[in-house]
């Protein structure tokens, strides 16, 4: 199920909200959703989300990972404040991740709602895994959350484009950050992300949604790079 418009989600890595409103009210017509994470909700809280999401559907990017019921109360009050999409840990393991789609399927009741689990952080490369996790290949680790996402009932996941070629269930809602353009004018060297692609090559191997960021919000021409992004997606 995609409830999004297009599949262009802007993540706002700004701290103020001054910055974040004057971005969106520049090109909120032009994306599918915007993504909010710590930076900014921790600051400014729910009124933010409230408040962006009569502009716009809200990605609320916090990545919750504790006990079930803990994370259940935060998915929760997330999709109050106005959230339409919300991030999990897929490490938090079976239970919670069952607990999670029973209130997916809950507050679907009251609105379009989809959690996203996070298998494998787009940050990690395989040398830079925790130790504990180097027995294993960051593609085995990341096909085995997302089937243990899917046998919980989500059908919601984030990873990096580079495991998409495994992850070929058409049912799952895959979204994909770590989007890098081939003509960045950005200035900013992406070195904390390291499995990127560019949104066509995203698109084709099968991702559902794209975040993308500092590309934009760091291009002479926001709305002009998202014009670009999105007719590279066709």
């Amino acid at each position: 199920m995609n409830i999004l418009k297009n599949p262009l989600i802007l993540a706002l890595d700004v701290d103020s909200k001054v910055e974040a409103l004057k971005i969106l009210n520049d090109v909120g017509d032009l994306i599918g959703a915007v993504k909010l994470g710590p930076r900014l909700v921790y600051r400014y809280g729910s009124e933010l989300i409230t408040e962006m999401a009569n502009i716009v559907p809200v990605f609320v990017d916090n990545k919750y990972f504790d006990i079930p019921s803990t994370m259940v109360s935060a998915v929760r009050t997330s999709f109050g404040a106005g959230a339409t999409l919300v991030t999990v840990h897929a490490l938090a393991g079976s239970v919670a991740l069952k607990e999670l789609y029973q209130l997916e399927l809950e507050l679907n009741q009251i609105r379009p709602f989809k959690i996203l689990a996070v298998t494998i952080l787009t940050s990690w490369d395989q040398s830079s895994l925790p130790l504990n996790f180097h027995s294993w290949s960051i593609e085995n680790h990341v096909k085995s959350l997302a089937q243990q996402v899917f046998d919980s009932g989500l059908r919601g996941i984030v990873c990096s484009g580079h495991e998409l070629e495994y992850l070929n269930n058409p049912q799952l809602f895959k979204v994909v950050p770590g989007i890098r353009l081939f003509n960045d004018s950005s200035g900013i060297q992406m070195e904390d992300q390291k499995r990127v692609l560019l949104p066509r090559q995203a698109i084709q191997a099968g991702a559902s949604a794209l975040v993308v960021g500092r590309p934009i919000l760091n291009s002479l021409s926001p709305r002009d790079t998202i014009l670009k992004i999105l007719e590279s997606c066709n």
